[in-house]
């Protein structure tokens, strides 16, 4: 008997049949509603009767919103590899990760020829196979920075450029029968996907032997192949043969495929829409009870928290592995991982954790928590990792991704109430908003985290409409050090919920948050380039003319340093929206030519568009880039000392990049004492970047910090004490250090900015 222990996965095996080209689409949906997981299509190129699979599969991507589609298989010898890889990754990105590869080395050569492909034995198909899989995996290494080159015999690449990255990492399974495909499996692949008619008795326990033994060769855990199977039958009142009977008889075969033959995913195979329902509402859930059952009482490992011989000997000290829980061991992305480069890094900053955690819900989390607390590593908590101060991942300790919590909910529509998972993003959020023509200020990049920045503060495009962020959020479910999970708002929990605003990350993890969101319609989004020359003189021109400006135009700066063909120059990021209606162009233009009068204009466009445009969807893919070194400072005008000062550091070269951001209007609305974020009356945020802290802070302490007036932490990575008093004023700080007491007196959550906890600090 053999059970790999892998999470059960079922779909279907359709036709792709052009007779009426909306069939098979229609039968992908009725997979998805049927609660199916997976939606797989045959590739033959050279069948007239047939769609194309590929366009076929990114039709029926766009048409649904949960379910995997795959070929089955796809026919390797009519399609390069790497522009395969290529295609593979892009509708991976589009779907969401959504994307498998099911892939044939070909076997109709007459027909394969007639189109213009090769003609291969079978050993020339699998050298051929071997090499496709080393292209397709180095495009999808977007990571590396080197050309790819494999100089093969069937195929080969001289200097391609790798990417794009998918949004995932993308399973191969092959279709394979004879020893030498399986062992290629077992080295290479992540599934083995044969088809129940074409196998005689005894060629599934042989074929995962042969597999099994290839893949402990190559230091790879068995476990780490899945095992797929296209199978079809007939549900009827009595039996008749092997899946011909009763749905009892289905779920009795199926379920011992899985427990003695290792099959994880079940496939489907025919068009027959009431077997497809039955298939999904009913055999598949008595299968996984079944089979969850057995697992119980055997004991039996998840194949997800196995590892082979070279993850083994990448694990970190300080860890205990071993003593993981299972729930948690299943999603887990360790060092020697295939996964390990898509999750180790964040936004700007490299990082090697020893394990990054993958919770799914509130309970998984507080099995986290309590797991992590007896690891003697840096911990740390990651939303969707964007954030400057590069925090949300470490060097060989622990890091716990929300990714899993993204779920944007609407919970009240009178109020406008939004319930959003600490995981999503702010271009998940604006898209998801956008049909309500509602929005929620958010930064300026749709890939930012929404526990990160609904925690911390939040000056985005629509900051002098409508506040911080932190201004929006009425509620929320955070998960204390000790394992609790609360509710807080203004009534549950009041002192935390005060905390959270601004404070965030010393509190606990948090799940969700409830946001009120603001009725916008469409708004004018403008992009200036301005001279300056004059630094100075144009940065208390537009400071001026933003705090005059209509509460709707909220406008951001970026200064570059003059370069040897051109001086300095300034670009204006500006937004102008109205509450519950689209943008007045003719008011928006009025307050643009205002700014535009800040500088000698060198050029300009605006576009009437919605928000969800301006804050889109952005890929989670991070690929670090190195240790972050940023300061920034709040300010409460730029008047003629602050424009010199930042004048003076744009010209000192200590920042390759310095922004500028208004924050005013509505945020000045709230009172100092309200949230963990006392800065109430401050109008702009200055922010540089730098190669060294050393450099930046020789320069930010000798030019801004005697202009400035309070800090904004996320743009921040100087860990000095005097932080923390800058972004949190008395009596703030003395009231967070109390709270943290409460909930988390042992300072688990120090790798942001910690805030000791009363105790602690007298101690």
């Amino acid at each position: 008997m053999t059970d790999y222990g892998h999470e059960l996965q079922f779909g279907t095996f359709l036709t792709p049949s052009n007779a009426d080209p909306q069939v098979p689409v229609q039968l992908a949906r009725l997979t998805e509603r049927a609660g199916l997981d997976l939606a797989t299509f045959q590739d033959h190129p050279y069948q007239p009767a047939f769609l194309d699979t590929w366009t076929l599969l990114t039709w029926v991507a766009a048409a649904t919103e949960r379910i995997t589609v795959s070929g089955n298989v796809l026919n390797l010898p009519l399609r390069p590899p790497a522009v395969l890889a290529r295609s593979a990754a892009s509708l991976d990105l589009l779907s969401g990760g959504r994307f498998a590869m099911g892939l044939g080395a070909g076997g109709f050569w007459d027909p394969i020829v007639a189109m213009g492909g090769p003609r291969r034995s079978p050993g020339e198909s699998v050298e051929a196979l071997e090499e496709a899989l080393r292209i397709m995996r180095g495009i999808w290494d977007a990571d590396e920075r080197a050309p790819l080159r494999v100089p093969g015999d069937h195929y080969r690449v001289a200097g391609a450029k790798r990417g794009p990255a998918p949004a995932h990492d993308i399973p191969v399974w092959l279709g394979a029968y004879k020893p030498r495909m399986l062992r290629l499996i077992g080295r290479e692949a992540d599934g083995w996907l044969p088809s129940l008619p074409y196998l005689k008795d005894g060629d599934l326990p042989r074929g995962n032997a042969v597999i099994d033994e290839a893949a402990t060769g190559a230091g790879r855990d068995p476990a780490e192949i899945r095992r797929l199977l296209n199978l079809g039958g007939t549900v009827q009142a009595t039996s008749s043969g092997f899946l011909q009977g009763p749905v009892e008889q289905w779920v009795e075969e199926l379920t011992r495929l899985a427990l003695e033959d290792g099959i994880g995913t079940f496939i489907l195979s025919g068009d027959d829409p009431r077997l497809i329902e039955t298939f999904g509402g009913e055999i598949a859930p008595a299968v996984r009870e079944a089979v969850a059952g057995a697992r119980r009482a055997g004991g039996t490992t998840p194949a997800s928290a196995r590892r082979g011989a070279k993850a083994l000997a990448a694990r970190r000290d300080g860890i205990d592995y071993g003593s993981l829980p299972t729930e948690l061991a299943e999603r887990a992305v360790e060092p020697g991982d295939r996964e390990y480069e898509s999750v180790r890094h964040n936004y700007l900053r490299a990082g090697a954790p020893g394990i990054v955690l993958r919770p799914r819900d509130a309970g998984e989390i507080v099995s986290a928590l309590d797991w992590s607390r007896g690891q003697q590593v840096p911990f740390a908590v990651r939303s969707a990792g964007h954030g400057i101060s590069g925090r949300s991942t470490n060097d060989g300790g622990i890091v716990l991704d929300l990714g899993a919590l993204r779920t944007v909910e609407v919970v009240d529509e009178a109020t406008r109430r939004v319930r959003i998972g600490a995981g999503a993003t702010w271009g998940e959020v604006a898209e998801t908003l956008a049909p309500r023509r509602w929005a929620i200020t958010s930064g300026d990049y749709g890939g930012v985290g929404v526990g990160g920045l609904g925690t911390t503060g939040g000056i985005g495009f629509l900051g002098r409409l409508q506040g911080l962020t932190i201004d929006r959020v009425v509620a929320a479910e955070v998960v204390t050090a000790s394992g609790l999970v609360l509710r807080t708002s203004a009534e549950e929990n009041p002192d935390l919920f005060w905390a959270l605003r601004g404070a965030g990350g010393n509190m606990g993890v948090v799940t969700w948050l409830e946001i009120e969101a603001g009725e916008v319609g469409d708004v004018v989004f403008s992009q200036m380039m301005l001279d300056a020359t004059d630094t100075a003189g144009l940065l208390e021109k537009w400071g001026a003319a933003v705090e005059e400006a209509p509460r709707g135009l909220t406008s951001f700066m970026i200064l570059a340093p003059a370069r040897r063909d051109q001086g300095p120059v300034a670009q204006l990021m500006t937004m102008y929206a109205a509450e519950g209606a689209d943008a007045d162009p003719d008011a928006a233009i009025a307050a643009l030519e205002t700014l535009a009068d800040a500088g000698p204009l060198l050029g300009h466009q605006a576009q009437l568009l919605p928000y969800s445009a301006v804050v889109s969807r952005q890929s989670r893919h991070h690929s670090g880039g190195g240790s972050p070194a940023s300061r920034s400072g709040l300010l409460t005008h730029l008047d003629q000392d602050a424009g010199r000062a930042v004048e003076r550091l744009v010209a000192s070269g200590a920042s390759y990049f310095t922004q500028l951001r208004a924050t005013g209007g509505a945020a000045h609305d709230v009172d100092p004492g309200a949230t963990a974020y006392a800065h109430r009356h401050q109008n702009f945020v200055v922010a540089g970047m730098s190669s060294t802290q050393q450099r930046i802070n020789e320069v930010w302490d000798a030019e801004i910090a005697p202009v400035q007036d309070g800090s904004y932490l996320s743009f921040d990575t100087d860990t000095r004490p005097e932080r923390l008093l800058e972004a949190f004023p008395e009596p703030t700080l003395s009231r967070l250090r109390e709270i943290k007491a409460d909930h988390d007196p042992t300072n688990m959550f120090r790798s942001n900015f910690p805030i000791p906890p009363a105790e602690l600090l007298a101690a």
